[in-house]
């Protein structure tokens, strides 16, 4: 099931980006190396190349059909509009590229993702106890919402993962997928300027 954004947000991000093609005004991060060789890749390079920013096969072939993209900034104004248009089963593919929070496999992921999942856990810090604490509460929330818990990890310690967690079980399922389709968008935005600037 899609979770659109509201129609009025919707159509004035597409004429903000259609002003930014029209270059009517400057709200842009200037275009990199990375982006100018990416919209030059075919269609299929051009995804498996972005396919690590966010996992979903149907967000990475849509992006990379919507080039050439002028800026950082279209880009990365895109690919929240083109996550949010996606429906549960191609959100569930970004998901299933995460390992649980406090481990490093995934159900599905490509080895640049899960280099780029380990350094955005590498400040959780884990104790024996915290640990524990993750799997229980991991298996708790796999069992009531049927997927891994997704939290953008970037600087955040295991305690305070697993504190996000536990508040995130009382969520009801709608709530739930909502926000775990708000962290995985700034996952995303997280990897995508990364991958923007190497």
């Amino acid at each position: 099931m899609p979770l659109p954004l509201p129609l009025p947000l919707l159509l004035l991000l597409l004429l903000l980006l259609l002003l930014l093609k029209a270059n009517k005004f400057d709200l842009t991060m200037p275009t990199t190396p990375t982006l100018v060789a990416w919209n030059a890749l075919t269609p299929e390079a051009a995804a498996a190349a972005i396919l690590p920013c966010n996992g979903s096969h149907a967000w990475a072939t849509q992006l990379a059909a919507l080039r050439p993209f002028a800026t950082s900034f279209d880009l990365t104004c895109t690919a929240d509009i083109v996550w949010r248009s996606l429906d549960q089963a191609a959100q569930q593919q970004a998901f299933d590229s995460h390992p649980r929070i406090g481990e490093q496999h995934a159900k599905a992921a490509t080895e640049a993702s899960l280099a780029l999942s380990a350094a955005e856990q590498s400040a959780a810090q884990l104790t024996a106890e915290t640990e524990a604490a993750l799997a229980a509460a991991n298996r708790a929330y796999e069992s009531k919402f049927g997927r891994i818990f997704i939290v953008c990890a970037t600087g955040k310690s295991a305690d305070e993962m697993l504190l996000i967690l536990q508040h995130r079980l009382s969520n009801d399922p709608a709530t739930e997928l909502r926000e775990a389709a708000e962290q995985q968008r700034q996952i995303t935005q997280l990897r995508l300027r990364k991958w923007l600037a190497s």
